[in-house]
């Protein structure tokens, strides 16, 4: 074949691979929304009993789920709920400041040896099974940390959130909120650091040039480049910490029912994913229902979060 003749021919086999390429690409977006929509149509038809079926075998398997304090399905599952969020709060007010910081050595400060090796173990970090966490948190994190939360206990506990005695062993919300935490750190460092290191670099020399130290450089320069990465590694932890289930279901001395945010004492609150997997063993086909129902709640309440994300990160990065 002459060369005339491929010259020719490379328009059109061009054209044929930009088809095949955005039709992958369409088959593939199309796909995530179809997994999606599969999984909403999944929990709504599963939990259809709970919604459209008998009402009064509804509130006997929630009776007996929650020892008879309990009838309703929003009585049941707003504890619940609440308990989810307040965990997953706590978590990533935890986790926040310490990635952030965490970040900003590796991208600013150490020796690149140094910010090589620690990338590496924080991404090791974020490939530890849950339930290794949970083993830790429950065998090691629960007996070693009653004495600090006890001194908190005793010197913060005027604060609600602080209220004593601490529980003895510590299985309330605020060790398992370090436990993830601890999770979620990975998350939020190596997205961050990613965003860091992106950071236009006439950006940073122009802030040296105006006299400023490195830290000045960095809030002036480096932070407003990150704002939106932050904001989305963040919403992505704090949808991780919302569906933990196995190290919160080792670790936490559960509430049946009730609203509390004494997070040093135990057996005050618990939480969605838990509650499920604790409760799934035993339960007929009604009290699968009833669960999966719980479950549609946290997927949309997921939903949610991650839709708020979307529109804080667009108004940070304006």
């Amino acid at each position: 074949m002459s060369s005339q003749d491929k010259t020719a021919l490379a328009p059109s086999g061009g054209k044929t691979a930009d088809k095949v390429f955005r039709g992958v690409a369409y088959a593939c977006g199309i796909l995530i929304l179809v997994v999606l929509a599969a999984v909403f149509l999944f929990l709504f038809f599963r939990a259809w009993p709970l919604i459209g079926g008998d009402q009064k075998a509804n509130s006997d398997v929630i009776s007996s789920f929650t020892g008879g304090k309990v009838s309703n399905f929003w009585g049941y599952v707003l504890p619940l709920l609440f308990g989810t969020v307040l965990i997953s709060i706590l978590a990533l007010i935890i986790a926040f400041f310490v990635s952030i910081g965490i970040a900003l050595f590796i991208s600013h400060y150490a020796p690149k040896k140094v910010a090589t090796g620690l990338s590496y173990v924080i991404d090791l970090l974020a490939a530890i099974p849950s339930v290794i966490y949970g083993l830790w948190g429950g065998l090691i994190l629960v007996p070693a940390i009653y004495p600090f939360w006890n001194w908190v206990a005793n010197h913060l506990g005027w604060f609600p959130l602080f209220a004593g005695p601490a529980a003895n062993p510590q299985r309330t919300v605020a060790t398992v909120a370090v436990v993830l935490a601890v999770m979620v750190l990975p998350i939020i460092t190596s997205m961050s650091r990613d965003i860091f290191l992106q950071t236009p670099t006439l950006q940073q020399e122009a802030a040296y040039g105006l006299g400023a130290t490195k830290w000045e450089m960095i809030k002036l320069a480096v932070i407003p480049f990150g704002r939106s990465g932050i904001v989305s590694a963040s919403m992505l932890a704090l949808g991780r910490a919302l569906g933990e289930t196995m190290a919160v279901l080792m670790i936490l001395s559960p509430s049946v029912t009730g609203y509390s945010i004494k997070i040093l004492q135990a057996s005050q609150s618990n939480a969605i994913a838990s509650n499920i997997a604790a409760q799934y063993p035993e339960a007929n086909d009604l009290g699968v229902s009833v669960l999966i129902g719980t479950g549609l709640i946290l997927f949309l309440i997921t939903f949610i979060v991650n839709f708020v994300a979307r529109k804080i990160t667009e108004k940070a990065g304006v």
